[in-house]
């Protein structure tokens, strides 16, 4: 190569780092303070969040405690803006994820207002100002993306981005509540005190484009359902097969019963008590046939009763052991001994093609 040549290709790289670079630090407009909470409204909210959502996001908002639950105060994340991409999967969940939704109409335990301050008591935490952003679409090419995708991306989040180690990007809840502009910026900036880097200064603007682009596509056809919400079980529906014989499981590890041997115990009339720890929205959904909803943010002295302590208690969640592991050993501490955690999870027992009861769907099952 001539020196002409060396410099011309020199001049051509430096010329993309710098427009890169103005691609990148391109100053965004700072969006006015939402409503800051009373001092009340503040207390409950940070008791509905140790409640209901330390146990995966972790006491400090920190992230990836269990089910690699994403980080509550990562800077990219709060200067996104309050409120939709926090509150709604807080209040509707997200479908096929461990995430179940907490609001009262799908069966949660937290009124629309509770929602709505635990979402600004979570901006309020993290202290970042809100950056105005874009709701236009992001221009891309999606096969380009869907390459650079799976290069990049797919060891985490999942060749189907059904999430690994990481949150599942095709979830189609996630894609209906986000903005192109709030996933592009968040592959930009990553994610801060997380595995989640920035690739801002790995990958062009045009192929941070294209992912985005990629990532969008998967949300065509989407149509939301809601579900009809079933009355809860009587103390008196809390065992499966009243007649039948205990179970006898043998344990793993002392604490664990495999999805095969609980399929076989609930196949031959076994006697037990099945718990879905989840919030109760999932459990309207889709639960194990006779499981009862018992959230492992539950008062103890109030869903235990009615439960004997001679029958066998398998207890469940989609984590796929985190809540039930929690509830189980609450229980033990309360002198529950014939106890145990479905060890695969709902999810692993659904993939492993064992059956559910799935929630009546409005406009489908009416």
């Amino acid at each position: 190569m001539s020196k002409l040549s060396f410099g011309l290709l020199t001049s051509s790289f430096i010329v993309l780092l710098f427009q890169t670079s103005i691609a990148y630090s391109q100053e965004r407009e700072r969006r006015s303070p939402p409503r800051k909470l009373t001092t009340e409204q503040a207390r409950v909210a940070a008791n509905n969040y140790q409640k209901y959502c330390a146990l995966c996001h972790g006491e400090n908002r920190e992230g990836h405690k269990n089910d690699h639950a994403p980080s509550l105060r990562s800077k990219s994340l709060m200067e996104s803006g309050v409120a939709h991409q926090i509150l709604r999967p807080m209040q509707y969940g997200r479908e096929g994820t461990a995430m179940g939704g907490y609001l009262d109409e799908v069966g949660g335990p937290m009124t629309l207002a509770e929602t709505w301050n635990l979402t600004y008591w979570l901006f309020e935490q993290a202290g970042y100002n809100r950056l105005k952003f874009s709701t236009n679409p992001v221009q891309g090419d999606i096969k380009r993306g869907e390459v650079v995708y799976q290069k990049q991306c797919a060891s985490c989040h999942g060749k189907q981005g059904e999430g690994i180690t990481a949150p599942a990007l095709m979830n189609q809840s996630a894609l209906a509540h986000n903005t192109d502009e709030f996933i592009r910026y968040a592959i930009q900036e990553g994610r801060q005190d997380t595995p989640m880097q920035a690739f801002k200064n790995k990958l062009s603007p045009a192929d941070i484009n294209n992912i985005t682009a990629f990532l969008r596509s998967k949300s065509m056809g989407l149509v939301e359902e809601k579900p009809v919400l079933r009355a809860l079980p009587e103390p008196k529906d809390y065992i499966v097969n009243k007649a039948g014989e205990d179970p006898n499981f043998d344990l793993k590890d002392g604490m664990y019963v495999l999805s095969k041997d609980l399929n076989e115990a609930l196949n031959a009339k076994k006697r037990m008590v099945l718990l879905d720890t989840r919030v109760t929205s999932v459990w309207q959904t889709a639960h194990i046939e006779g499981a009862i909803p018992f959230p492992y943010y539950a008062d103890l002295d109030e869903t235990v009763a009615g439960i004997p302590k001679d029958v066998q208690i398998v207890a469940y969640c989609s984590c796929p052991r985190a809540a039930a592991d929690h509830t189980i050993n609450r229980l033990r501490a309360r002198g529950y001994t014939r106890t145990a955690v479905l060890w695969e999870g709902i999810f692993g027992w659904m993939h492993l093609g064992y059956p559910v009861r799935r929630g009546d769907i409005s406009g489908v099952n009416d």
